[in-house]
């Protein structure tokens, strides 16, 4: 599998002047960045004492629980381990799907290895070719209309009154200058950048098509309680297909849609263990609300560590996990090459993970091996469902999808009430 290392993207239209450091954005399941990132300095953090999504009322009868005041919960996330740099002032308009359903919003923006300026930020209904389908209503951060932010950190804005249904899409605009945080994939397409300040304009925004996530994080909507999951996991949950990708294809926001809940995005091409561990505080735990947690980890792994060490690491996890949130475990996906290391090596060491995690997880397991490895072969996947042998195809993120959606709604899971 190809990869390439310490690449520099320089895109130049008029003034503007964009840098994307870290892998390609075509690249496998074994991109790295060429160093990794320090852990962020976050804004906000998950109360210690968790959510509680059915309080009891202490004046009333057992049975009739307290009404439950809305909450901010995530309805779209991506982790951004990545920087892209921008020199000048340069709007980007973000088409993004957000799956929970609320009355306010509040977005959350991350920087990337350097200082970021955000100078204004906006928000509507996504229209088509870049427009809005509905007036921009100013975002504020603490009553301004922008801020700057330190290297790698996370600013959440005030909230924005903006009635949201399930699968809405959002156009944010925001005129930027600095380093953003950013995915190593395309998965938003429908997005647009320009030189100069137009976060404002209702029209499409011109410029250039550009679908690398950057600078928004997480939009957090404030509805009734409810279920929700962030995925963690490496280029497969993340949604890497072909590299020219849309999160609305991957596994994760699939599951969410037909769930009707929430299923937010923390995958991060490359991942293995020791990334995931080191960064799950800025990543993942700090959404607010979250309740399930769904981990896909140890493809990337599978040729340089022991047997009990991936084990070992798992178990680290999911007792990390233990006071935020329900941790259920998938099963590794068959893989048909190794990208590094002896395939037979990793072939021993994915039965051996698999077996591990069907003896001590149980019930809360997610079989995706099971619906996708060949009838003959289970180290091969059925035809159709892969695009290299270790990726799945647009066919194979939906077959995982089913698999996710008939587990959690056989444990209860039902959808959000509408707010």
């Amino acid at each position: 599998m190809r990869t390439r290392r310490g690449m520099v993207l320089v895109v130049c239209m008029g003034a503007l002047l964009v840098t994307q450091c870290g892998p390609a954005a075509d690249e496998g399941e074994s991109v790295f960045p060429p160093s990794a990132p320090a852990m962020d300095s976050c804004v906000e953090t998950l109360p210690s004492d968790g959510l509680e999504v059915a309080p009891v009322n202490p004046g009333g009868t057992p049975d009739s629980p307290r009404p439950q005041p809305p909450l901010f919960q995530p309805g779209f996330h991506l982790a951004l381990r990545w920087s892209q740099e921008v020199r000048g002032t340069t709007t980007f308009r973000l088409r993004v799907p957000v799956n929970r359903a609320g009355q306010r919003l509040r977005l959350a923006f991350r920087s990337g290895d350097g200082s970021l300026v955000l100078r204004r930020v906006t928000v509507a209904r996504a229209g088509p070719e870049g427009a809005l389908a509905s007036e921009p209503v100013p975002v504020t951060f603490s009553g301004a209309p922008g801020t700057t932010l330190a290297t790698r950190t996370r600013v959440v804005s005030d909230p924005v009154p903006f009635p949201l249904h399930f699968c809405d899409e959002l156009a944010v605009s925001f005129e930027v200058e600095g380093q953003l945080a950013a995915s190593a994939i395309e998965l938003l397409p429908g997005s647009y950048v320009r030189s100069g300040a137009w976060a404002t304009t209702p029209g499409p925004l011109g410029g250039e098509p550009w679908a690398i996530p950057v600078g928004l994080a997480t939009v957090e909507v404030e509805g009734p309680p409810s279920r929700v999951f962030v995925a963690l996991g490496d280029s497969i949950t993340e949604g890497y297909i072909n590299g020219h990708d849309d999160i609305r294809n991957s596994w994760s926001f699939l599951a969410s849609a037909q769930l009707g809940v929430p299923i937010v995005n923390a995958g991060v091409s490359g991942q293995g263990f020791y990334d995931a561990l080191r960064l799950l505080d800025g990543e993942a735990l700090v959404l607010s609300g979250i309740t399930d947690c769904i981990v896909l980890l140890g493809t990337n792994d599978l040729s340089g560590s022991p047997d009990i060490k991936l084990q070992a690491d798992m178990f680290l996890l999911t007792e990390r996990l233990k006071p935020f949130c329900r941790t259920w475990v998938g099963t590794l996906l068959p893989k048909e090459h190794a990208s590094n290391g002896r395939y037979e090596e990793v072939k021993s060491s994915r039965l051996a993970m698999n077996a591990w995690i069907r003896t001590n997880r149980q019930p809360d397991i997610i079989d995706f091996e099971a619906v996708t490895h060949a009838p003959d072969n289970v180290h091969l996947f059925i035809d159709g469902l892969d695009v290299d042998g270790i990726h799945p195809s647009a066919a194979g993120h939906r077959v995982m999808a089913d698999e996710v959606v008939r587990v959690l709604r056989a444990n209860g899971v039902q959808p959000q009430e509408a707010p």
